[in-house]
C-alpha cells in the first residue's frame, strides 16, 4: 500500500526531500500561492505548526502556480514572502503543479485516496489542504475556504 512517505519532493532551495523523514507523524499537505485572497491562511498554517509541531504534526508547502498565476515568484521569492510576512517556519517545497498530466504523483496520489465533492480528483483552488495520519494514510479533505483553525480538532484527535 502507498502512503504519503513514499514520496520525494524537491525543497524550496532545489533539494530533494524524502517524505519518508516524516514518517510517523501527522501531515498536514497544502498547495499554496503569495497572491490569492486565501493567502492569508499561511499564518493559521503557522500557528497550527507552531501549536502541535512537537507532538509530531508537520505542515508541507507546496507552492502552485495552476489557479490565476497567483504563485507566479521564483522558489527564492516564495520562501522570502512567506518568511517575511507570514513567519512561515514548516516546510517549504518547490513549485508544483497539483492538476493535469503534469501533476505531482503525491498529488495525484492525495486525490485519488481522498476525492473532492461528488467524486472529483481535481484540485479546484490553492489552499486545498489534506490531513494525513501516522501511518501515511489521508483521512481528510479540506476545501480552501476551510480556514486552518477549524483544523485543529481533527488534528488533535490524530496526534
Amino acid at each position: 500500500m502507498t502512503t504519503a512517505y513514499d514520496f520525494n519532493a524537491n525543497t524550496l532551495d532545489g533539494k530533494p526531500r524524502s517524505l519518508s523523514e516524516f514518517s510517523g507523524k501527522v501531515l498536514l499537505i497544502v498547495n499554496t500561492a503569495s497572491k490569492c485572497g486565501f493567502t492569508p491562511q499561511y499564518e493559521g498554517l503557522e500557528k497550527l505548526f507552531q501549536k502541535y509541531h512537537a507532538q509530531g504534526l508537520e505542515v508541507l508547502g507546496f507552492p502552485c502556480n495552476q489557479f490565476g498565476t497567483q504563485e507566479p515568484g521564483s522558489a527564492s521569492e516564495i520562501g522570502a514572502f512567506c518568511q517575511k510576512n507570514y513567519g512561515v517556519s514548516f516546510p517549504m517545497f518547490e513549485k508544483i503543479a497539483v492538476n493535469g498530466e503534469a501533476a505531482h504523483p503525491l498529488y495525484r496520489w492525495l486525490k485519488e485516496s481522498v476525492p473532492g465533492v461528488l467524486g472529483t480528483e481535481g484540485i479546484k483552488w490553492n489552499f486545498t489542504k489534506f490531513l494525513v495520519d501516522r501511518s501515511g494514510k489521508v483521512v481528510s479533505r479540506f476545501a480552501p475556504v476551510t480556514k486552518p483553525e477549524d483544523l485543529d480538532q481533527d488534528i488533535a484527535k490524530l496526534l
